[in-house]
């Protein structure tokens, strides 16, 4: 058996730690970027908002995946997976299900933020697949991807499933393609899952679901920032609530205050003072058009192989390989 390797880049970014929450919190109107989800509790929170009924999207993904994953490995071949916020690796299994059904050899490599929840997993498909080779990344995809070393295999394929690319602007997005074919060489393969645009009822219950996981999992951001940051924000002065911004085509994911107070986060030196009524936005999370995707991606040189959506339309998969 291959041990399991958990490697920690060094951080490539300028920015400092927690310049961001300062940033978000001192501007008008206030916001918080989205990583600060993804502490152990809200990583666990998160595969709980996974399972929900009116959480269509992992469903509706792992449904594309189990039909068509034999189909992916047979065209990739033998390859190195590199997977961007890997998780606890649910549906990835199908994907190693299906190398492993035609004998192709892979190396797997998770990439998550959450230290936690990607040892455990790593852990746990190692010894579910003991043949094969698991290099997890703990960071962001940007640290993780900037330390790839080129693979021993035939071909790489960088795959990033779920509806994560829509808490990307579109300029992130952007930088985020940029980012991805810079360690792509020509032939490798870039796998990419994204929510499709659909009716606005559909779309704002799967992120106020009815028993109040989604509200929790936005609130423990809160917490999160108290451990991180030596914070005394008090989660039970905000409320959640998700609402569909028709013309931005995207869910914007908000807290509320509900009483003015101050906050303090004292290992950052920062005082913020809230009122009543003011919101933080937490989360966007774009809803796509198919074409519109296939054609940013040719832009960035990746050239699609095949297209894959459920009977409905409601989330796309995209196949795409590096032309240069």
């Amino acid at each position: 058996m291959t041990k399991t390797q958990t490697i920690y880049p060094p951080s490539t970014t300028e920015q400092k730690p927690g310049e961001d929450v300062i940033q978000g919190l001192t501007q008008t109107p206030k916001t918080l970027p989205a990583k600060y989800f993804y502490d152990a509790r809200g990583s666990e929170l998160f595969e709980q908002i996974c399972e929900l009924p009116e959480y269509y999207p992992t469903r509706t993904e792992a449904s594309i995946l189990c039909q068509y994953a034999p189909e992916i490995a047979q065209i990739t071949g033998s390859c190195e997976l590199v997977e961007l916020g890997s998780g606890s690796s649910t549906k990835t299994r199908l994907l190693l299900d299906a190398y492993q059904t035609l004998g192709n050899p892979c190396k797997y490599v998770p990439i998550d933020i959450s230290a936690t929840i990607l040892n455990a997993s790593a852990i746990k498909i190692q010894k579910e697949y003991p043949e094969l080779q698991v290099e997890a990344f703990v960071g962001t995809y940007e640290e993780a991807i900037a330390k790839l070393k080129p693979t021993s295999l035939p071909a790489r394929m960088i795959f990033f499933l779920g509806s994560s690319m829509g808490n990307f602007t579109p300029e992130e997005c952007d930088r985020f393609f940029d980012q991805v074919t810079a360690v792509l060489a020509p032939g490798d393969y870039f796998l990419l899952g994204f929510d499709l645009q659909k009716p606005t009822e559909i779309l704002e219950a799967a992120y106020n679901d009815s028993q109040g996981v989604t509200a929790a999992f936005n609130l423990n951001m809160l917490s999160h920032l108290n451990w991180r940051f030596q914070g005394d924000f008090d989660p039970s002065l905000f409320t959640h609530q998700a609402i569909y911004n028709q013309t931005e085509t995207q869910i914007e994911m908000y807290l509320h205050c509900q009483k003015s107070h101050v906050v303090h986060l004292k290992s950052l030196d920062l005082t913020v003072s809230w009122e009543t009524g003011e919101s933080i936005l937490t989360e966007i999370s774009r809803k796509f058009d198919l074409e519109k995707v296939e054609k940013d991606l040719k832009s960035k040189g990746l050239k699609t192989i095949k297209i894959f959506t459920d009977p409905q339309k409601w989330f796309g998969l995209i196949l795409c390989q590096a032309t240069n």
